[in-house]
């Protein structure tokens, strides 16, 4: 039983290998830049607000700042996407909304990302983001802490739906290591 769950959660060695192959095939350099991972998934440079999204999602995954990501930072990024339990992708989502790094969410930081993303709702991106800290700011102090976007998200599904952010990586990543769970 014990082995049978370590291996839905963790990645085996030949796994790792696997993405290290296809890892330097994409980045001979042993890095990957932003412009190959925007390539990668597919944004186009003239789209400003995909541009702006996904070079948060890079910077999210380069742990040390250096403007790159080595293969650890890229397994740990890829493991994130395709295999994340719901706390450690509701964190993620989380630090992408906290655009100034102050531990909390305002406003302007929750509209941005509605913006963006789901602009083919029925309600308008202000009525969305007067819903979310309705729900989700419990001391109305209109700031989102970690603490209240991980309780708000996990009671309520519509909530949770629009704060959990994703990457469509899962596509590209079944594409080039068909041997991934």
């Amino acid at each position: 039983m014990g082995q049978k769950e370590s291996r839905n959660e963790e990645m085996d060695l030949a796994q790792v290998q696997e993405l290290c192959i296809i890892f330097m095939k994409e980045c001979p350099s042993g890095a990957l830049h932003l412009h190959e991972f925007k390539r990668i998934f597919g944004v186009q440079s003239s789209s400003e607000e995909e541009s702006t999204y996904i070079e948060t999602v890079f910077r999210s995954f380069d742990t040390n700042k250096d403007n790159r990501l080595d293969f650890l930072e890229y397994v740990a990024a890829l493991h994130l996407i395709l295999r994340g339990n719901l706390e450690d992708r509701l964190k993620w989502s989380f630090k992408m909304y906290d655009k100034d790094g102050n531990g909390k969410l305002d406003r302007s930081e929750v509209i941005q990302k509605i913006r963006v993303h789901r602009s083919d709702m029925d309600m308008t991106p202000t009525q969305i983001c007067d819903r979310i800290f309705e729900l989700v700011d419990q001391n109305h102090d209109g700031q989102i802490t970690l603490a209240e976007f991980m309780e708000g998200a996990q009671k309520d599904e519509w909530v949770m739906q629009l704060l959990k952010l994703d990457v469509n990586a899962t596509g590209w990543v079944i594409q080039n290591c068909g041997k991934l769970p």
